[in-house]
């Protein structure tokens, strides 16, 4: 009896242990408080799939507390509901379960409107982001903040953590001739904010225009710091997108995208988009011994045969498909070791000098622009080694690290 008493003490102690160490995002904190800093206020939610409080949505629960009134639903990229492809333009529409209006701000119109907002009064902002900066949530963050200072409404950001901590940062700080969609903001391509240090810092250093009369409130978390990745916070991962299922996933993301700007595939139209990529006449086995002898941090490289096949919304006409091919898979062995934007450097770069035509690989120059934020990307793979390449972006970064200091909200 004693025996059992003391396992069961153990076992409640690791439970509410457990319990203690998980984060609390800003949504669970605004409806735990039943609302109380909306003040009776009409709300504008923008908000996907992955706004959840608990199991349940957040414009859910807004529509059924006599605090607030729920005015509208604003959808970013993949739509409200979280399944509309890459890159597939999303309708407005009615939501079925609170009846309020949906306005897509990836079709016509990636902002709100001042119709959009003309009963409203204030803007919620409450996505689930994954710390890269070629991620389009963040771009609608920042073009709905001016909405919100055009309209004269408050823009307040119900906070949530980075899946990749807030100690790494990597990458080219965006150019302003490659600024577009897929780069709002002179930050970089992996910036280690949440996004309301990140909203905080698009107003304080004007990295958009316009905002400076925005009355920007952000409620934090509870129970994150910037050591912490995804699995350290005890929340469950929520899909951010078709082709990011997996916390793994989102944190090689930030480097194997690079891969989208060529003729090989990176894997979509598989179950593990991202974790693999492959190149017509390259063999994968020759790239990952190659890569492997590297001993690049947290991480070791095998080869991967794979066939890219439409998966409904996740991919419906992936690159090379129906094509077998002899590519390569990442294995994160240390995830708080492993550089993700470092990591796809040296991968772009193996492929590049292992394609018999080279020219023919990097398809879409002007993609890889727009996604590494660097019109000189493109002649560093041709003519710098990976560690070269990965060297010219240390001392913009340090600067960006000493900068984006003034808008932390968690040590």
């Amino acid at each position: 009896m004693r025996v059992f008493v003391i396992l069961l003490f153990l076992l409640t102690s690791q439970s509410v242990s457990a319990q203690h160490d998980r984060v609390q995002t800003g949504a669970e904190r605004l409806v735990g408080a039943n609302f109380e800093q909306l003040s009776d206020a009409t709300v504008g939610v923008i908000v996907n799939h992955t706004t959840l409080v608990g199991d349940e949505h957040l414009s859910n629960l807004i529509h059924a507390s006599p605090e607030v009134t729920l005015g509208a639903i604003f959808g970013p990229e993949h739509g409200f509901r979280g399944t509309a492809e890459y890159g597939e333009t999303v309708k407005d529409g009615v939501d079925q379960l609170t009846g309020a209006p949906v306005y897509s701000l990836y079709g016509p119109t990636k902002r709100p409107t001042m119709e959009m907002l003309e009963n409203l009064d204030l803007l919620i902002f409450d996505i689930q982001d994954v710390g890269a900066r070629f991620y389009t949530y963040i771009s609608t963050m920042g073009l709905a903040m001016q909405s919100a200072a055009e309209a004269g409404i408050p823009f307040v950001v119900l906070d949530r953590p980075n899946p990749l901590s807030g100690n790494y940062v990597s990458g080219f700080i965006l150019e302003p001739e490659m600024a577009s969609f897929v780069g709002q903001f002179a930050i970089p391509i992996v910036h280690g904010l949440t996004v309301g240090e990140l909203a905080r810092m698009i107003q304080g250093e004007a990295l958009l225009p316009g905002l400076d009369t925005l009355d920007l409130r952000v409620i934090p978390m509870e129970g994150w710091s910037r050591t912490k990745q995804w699995p350290d916070t005890g929340l469950p991962w929520v899909p951010t997108s078709p082709n990011i299922p997996t916390f793994e996933t989102a944190l090689v993301y930030p480097g194997t995208c690079f891969f989208e700007a060529t003729s090989g595939s990176e894997g979509r139209g598989t179950l593990d988009p991202f974790l693999q990529v492959a190149a017509i006449d390259v063999d994968g086995q020759d790239i990952a011994t190659a890569l492997n002898k590297k001993t690049l941090p947290g991480v070791q490289f095998e080869l991967s045969e794979f066939t890219p096949a439409p998966l409904g919304s996740m991919e419906s006409a992936p690159k090379l498909n129906g094509q077998l091919l002899q590519g390569l898979r990442i294995r994160i062995t240390d995830r708080q070791r492993y550089q993700p934007v470092e990591t796809g450097i040296h991968i772009l770069h193996a492929y590049y000098h292992a394609v018999a035509d080279t020219d023919g690989f990097l398809t879409r120059p002007d993609w890889l622009g727009k996604l590494s934020g660097t019109s000189q990307l493109l002649s560093m793979i041709k003519t710098m080694t990976p560690d070269e390449i990965i060297s010219s972006w240390q001392s913009e970064i340090k600067e960006f690290t000493e900068q984006s200091r003034a808008y932390y909200l968690y040590e």
